[in-house]
């Protein structure tokens, strides 16, 4: 490593001064790296216990729709279906982790609303529709969390990419011109010593 920097005093202070705000540098980023994983991480759990409800909840859901389809006919199920008004009810916010802004699915959770007569369906159908009522909700939860661990690890990976930087590019320089710097200026101590010591003999 080449550095052209001329070994002062005031280069070694500005030296170290630079050193040392890498190292804090440095343990702030890994501070925020590991709450960012650790966060990460919780979104994860939540996103595959989702998972793993909506896949049991459509399954639910489609076993009880074929029965309806079955028993009422495709025609019927149809006109239903076109009756269910379109869902609406969310409002998207956002909270900060560390500077990230993540998302945060605001919504009521109502009770299904029967938008059919009772008189031309069936405990099939009903049952259908409440799956699928269900699954909307935790959809909401899902994007949430999911939206939420891919703005965390992007944020994750600049973290690591920066403390990186000055782990093994930023502290290693310093500290390299620190030492140089410091040896060429105790070098220079230790000659004047010297050189003051002869010339006092000399006077003797």
């Amino acid at each position: 490593m080449q550095e052209n920097i001329a070994p002062t005093k005031a280069n070694l202070m500005d030296s170290e001064a630079a050193l040392d705000f890498s190292k804090k540098g440095y343990e702030l980023l890994d501070k925020k790296r590991n709450v960012l994983i650790r966060e990460m991480m919780g979104f994860m759990d939540r996103a595959e216990k989702l998972q793993d409800s909506i896949g049991k909840t459509f399954k639910e859901a489609y076993e009880a729709l074929i029965l309806a389809n079955v028993t009422l006919g495709i025609s019927e199920v149809y006109q239903v279906a076109k009756s269910i008004p379109l869902a609406d009810e969310i409002t998207i916010l956002s909270r900060s982790v560390m500077g990230v802004e993540i998302p945060m699915v605001k919504y009521e959770k109502k009770d299904i609303d029967h938008y059919y007569s009772f008189y031309h369906t069936n405990t099939a159908l009903d049952v259908a529709l409440q799956k699928f009522h269900d699954v909307i909700y935790l959809i909401y939860e899902l994007a949430e969390v999911e939206d939420s661990v891919y703005k965390l690890a992007v944020e994750i990976k600049k973290t690591q990419k920066r403390a990186n930087a000055l782990q093994n590019i930023q502290i290693p320089r310093y500290e390299y011109l620190v030492k140089m710097i410091s040896d060429v200026l105790e070098e220079k101590d230790r000659e004047d010593f010297f050189r003051l010591k002869l010339l006092k003999k000399k006077k003797v």
